[in-house]
């Protein structure tokens, strides 16, 4: 008989908030005694005032650095070996400053591991796809200036990219790449294109709704060392705290931005819903919905969102997530109905009203009018997706154990074809 741990870690980055703090970071920089550091960002924002006010930073604060402005939105295997092979050749660096959206974060994540850690690449990717080696130790210094309200990738020690060789999404992910420090500007967030603050928002709603009903911590096996323990360890008094919040903030918050990007309190509160997401899904875990999106974005052939100034298909991270995450609660719905119906009342059912043989649909009719609202693609069909694809969308989701078995109720590969079939269009 395996035995059930009994304990829950909690490790997160540290986090200044407010408007401006982009403007210290070369004072942290130097503060912290780096000498010399590796800024990276993307080429739609290094033009930008997030990124020209890091570089004024840096240059009045006689920081040493190099620029690197070619991360690739969604990142791939090759677009992070492009920056690795960039930071060989620029010099050593004791630090990182990443400037933008999760996939800049979690590149400057993979630049310092393998910087300071270097192997084959594939030597710390998730398992089945890579060997999923435990990072040594603590890598070097990583500054997170998050530029959406989406990923909560500054409090995370976890980096996604797709590994285009197999069609699918995975990652690398232990506490020790979790960034030093994250700087949450509001100011930072003010020319986010809308659909853009859509995908980000809805996938921080996401975390938190995985995060809040994922399998509780007590359920997974104990682990032989304390070091063992994985990163994404279930749902947790403290995890629940931070998940409540960001999806009540999300619900309150999101509309408005949509409504008005000037809005500097809506704008405020969705990055704060963000990294408080962020914080806890960093120890409780995502599960089935985030699961099925990474064949969802990786398996893409000509579809490419409106609001993204790419020139290659993309199904934005937060878009391939929500679109599987109605037919999965309710697929779910039995193993935590009362986690279940809380959401559904954040979201604005009024439970009260609402029979008993009608609970294990509402939050599922919560999320989809939400996403009507917002205008999200209502199933995988609009992304297209039809029922031939459904086999290898199953295939790319039973890679993804490291995260579906945190599900409340696990799903096996029937089941997986079942929800992507309702997923198609609902």
């Amino acid at each position: 008989m395996v035995d059930r741990d009994t304990v829950f870690e909690i490790a997160n980055s540290n986090i200044r908030f407010g408007i401006g703090v982009t403007r210290e970071v070369g004072m942290d920089i130097r503060d912290r005694g780096l000498a010399r550091v590796m800024v990276l960002t993307d080429p739609y924002l290094s033009d930008l005032s997030p990124v020209q006010t890091v570089l004024e930073s840096l240059y009045a604060e006689g920081i040493d650095f190099e620029f690197f402005d070619q991360v690739r939105v969604e990142p791939t295997e090759k677009s992070l070996l492009e920056a690795i092979s960039f930071a060989k050749h620029a010099g050593k660096f004791d630090g990182y400053v990443a400037v933008g959206g999760g996939s800049t974060i979690d590149t400057a994540k993979v630049v310092s591991l393998y910087m300071t850690y270097p192997t084959e690449f594939i030597d710390y990717v998730n398992v089945p796809i890579g060997r999923g080696l435990p990072v040594p130790g603590p890598i070097d210094p990583v500054i997170a200036i998050p530029t959406t309200a989406g990923t909560g990738s500054e409090t995370t020690g976890v980096a996604i990219f797709d590994f285009m060789e197999l069609s699918v999404k995975t990652g690398i992910a232990h506490r020790h790449l979790k960034p030093i420090l994250g700087l949450i500007d509001p100011e930072n967030t003010s020319t986010l294109p809308r659909e853009v603050a859509v995908s980000s928002g809805v996938d921080v709603l996401c975390h938190a709704l995985e995060s809040y009903t994922a399998m509780p911590f007590g359920q997974r096996p104990c682990p032989k060392r304390p070091n063992l323990r994985p990163s994404y360890q279930g749902a947790n008094p403290i995890s629940d705290v931070w998940a409540l919040q960001a999806m009540r903030l999300v619900v309150e918050f999101l509309p408005r931005v949509i409504a008005d990007s000037g809005d500097i309190e809506a704008r405020s509160n969705m990055l704060l819903a963000s990294t408080m997401a962020g914080m806890g899904f960093g120890s409780a875990g995502v599960h089935l919905p985030h699961g099925m999106s990474y064949p969802v974005a990786g398996l893409v052939k000509q579809y490419s969102h409106i609001g993204y100034p790419v020139d290659y298909p993309l199904v934005p991270h937060g878009i391939a997530v929500i679109v599987n995450a109605p037919a999965v609660f309710k697929f779910t719905f039995a193993a935590s109905p009362e986690r279940h119906l809380k959401v559904a009342e954040i979201l604005g059912a009024n439970i009260e009203a609402v029979s008993k043989d009608q609970f294990g649909t509402t939050l599922s009719s919560c999320l989809l009018t939400f996403m009507r609202e917002l205008g999200i693609p209502q199933g995988l069909a609009p992304l297209g997706y039809g029922k031939d694809d459904i086999p290898a969308l199953v295939h790319g989701t039973l890679s993804q154990n490291r995260i579906t078995k945190l599900a409340p109720r696990l799903a096996n590969e029937q089941d997986l074809y079942r929800l992507f079939t309702e997923a198609l269009n609902y």
